[in-house]
């Protein structure tokens, strides 16, 4: 059976909380969901569990979906965002140069299904805070993109 979105996970953390009775031992997982044709999505799922949260995480990203404008297999235009500490320089490239970017933003791009394009990460090195600035850049971009169609 042919699965309808492509699921990456990004990131795991093992979270622990001091509570009265001892330590309360949690898990965030980040996952980036895309159906490699041009929608994408990013969730956050926190559970006692690496695969409740894995799923709470796909749930998410699907609720929070983003059409992405996709012109020669590769973005529009030339775009810089900055969502708190990161910075994300998202470019668009001649076709046949490939995914360059590093894995916070390849994963989220290659899930949007944009085949050539040139990224840099200019801020922060958390993998999280990078992904949700691609998803603001992708999301400028789409607003962008609707504008100049009007």
């Amino acid at each position: 059976m042919e699965r309808e979105f492509e699921e990456k996970i990004v990131q795991i953390n093992r979270v622990s909380k001091k509570t009265k009775g001892g330590n309360k031992v949690g898990f965030s997982v980040l996952v980036v969901v895309g159906d490699k044709k041009g929608k994408v999505g990013v969730g956050l799922g926190k559970a006692g569990d690496v695969s409740s949260s894995i799923k709470k995480g796909i749930e998410i990203a699907k609720k929070h979906m983003l059409v992405v404008p996709i012109v020669n297999d590769t973005i529009p235009l030339e775009v810089r965002v900055k969502v708190g500490a990161a910075r994300i320089m998202l470019k668009p490239a001649p076709r046949g140069s490939g995914v360059i970017a590093g894995g916070a933003v390849r994963s989220v791009v290659e899930a949007a299904g944009i085949h050539n394009i040139s990224s840099k990460v200019l801020g922060t090195k958390n993998q999280a805070s990078n992904v949700y600035a691609t998803l603001a850049a992708l999301r400028s971009i789409a607003d962008q993109y609707k504008a100049k169609e009007k």
